[in-house]
């Protein structure tokens, strides 16, 4: 069975397992707003949490509705789906405020790109609480998560993943089981500094196929259909007006933000160190985008460096 089959197969478990399952869907920024409207569209009763109270209003006109706390929100859920900053929040959260509140028998689910140690420790609180958990981080960016077709890449027990794969299921375009808790944000900050990597040496490309003289469609047809062929290059662009529309056709606006690539980067890194691993080009790719989010270029998309090869930042302002 292929993956467009299974997320069929796993899309209709879940609806037709309940049609108006409770779901409790903390954290309403960038990402998780997109997620929540579409688990509201499945149509399922979502219950949406975040600090913005302008992020919660975003949510309750998709068809959310509003809690007024996460304890709230998750007091009779089947479901939780959290989508934080970082790690400490994760901790934070799911220890004082899920735990205590959520019914035994949700299925805990954390979406946030963060550290592995920090998956694990949440996934063993809340086993030794009773739940069943999944780290399910995504990869996709704002227009996936709007379309409700973002990859995720989930850690969890063998046993609970076709129940995590069912929820998922309204936001998913493949759900893959990519091993224990804490395997699914391996996975991620692995893919993101492979990502981060490839997306510098393509903006490095077509900078000097600039440079020499070599119109970008054509280097664009040339490289999209021989070795150097890539995600960078075939599917996110970072040249105006060449393949498939992107943010560098607005301006670099809309994708997924530098900032957010940098804290992948740094994940990396940081597991790297404590693994014993050796990963110089992620390191270079750390430091070029914590130089390009030092001046002040963090909310703009990450493919947006391309001007910092350039040596034109400028025209960013």
């Amino acid at each position: 069975m292929n993956d467009k089959s299974r997320a069929h197969e796993a899309r209709f478990a879940f609806a037709g397992s309940s049609s108006m399952t409770r779901i409790a869907f903390i954290g309403l920024g960038n990402m998780g707003g997109g997620m929540a409207a579409n688990q509201a569209k499945a149509p399922h009763q979502v219950r949406a949490f975040d600090l913005s109270a302008a992020a919660v209003e975003r949510a309750v006109a998709a068809g959310c509705l509003a809690a007024a706390s996460v304890a709230e929100a998750v007091a009779e859920a089947e479901i939780v789906i959290t989508m934080l900053p970082a790690g400490p929040h994760v901790r934070t959260v799911y220890a004082e405020q899920i735990l205590p509140n959520a019914p035994k028998s949700a299925l805990l689910i954390d979406c946030s790109t963060i550290d592995v140690d920090s998956a694990r420790v949440v996934a063993r609180q809340a086993a030794e609480a009773g739940f069943r958990f999944a780290d399910a981080p995504v990869s996709g960016g704002i227009m996936a998560a709007e379309a409700g077709t973002l990859a995720f890449m989930v850690g969890c027990e063998a046993s609970d993943f076709a129940a995590v794969e069912a929820a998922l299921a309204p936001m998913s375009r493949v759900t893959i089981h990519a091993g224990d808790h804490g395997a699914g944000q391996a996975a991620k900050i692995c893919n993101n500094m492979l990502l981060g990597v490839s997306m510098l040496g393509t903006c490095e490309a077509f900078a000097l196929a600039e440079k020499l003289g070599l119109a970008a469609d054509r280097f664009f047809e040339i490289a999209s259909k021989s070795s150097g062929q890539c995600w960078s290059i075939t599917s996110y662009c970072p040249v105006p007006g060449v393949g498939p529309q992107t943010p560098a056709d607005r301006g670099f606006e809309g994708g997924f933000a530098s900032a957010m690539m940098l804290k992948d980067l740094k994940l990396a890194q940081e597991a790297a160190a404590k693994a014993g691993a050796s990963t110089p080009m992620g390191a270079q790719a750390e430091a070029l985008y914590a130089l390009f989010d030092a001046n002040g270029f963090g909310g703009k998309d990450f493919s947006a460096v391309i001007e910092l090869l350039r040596g034109r930042v400028s025209d960013l302002h």
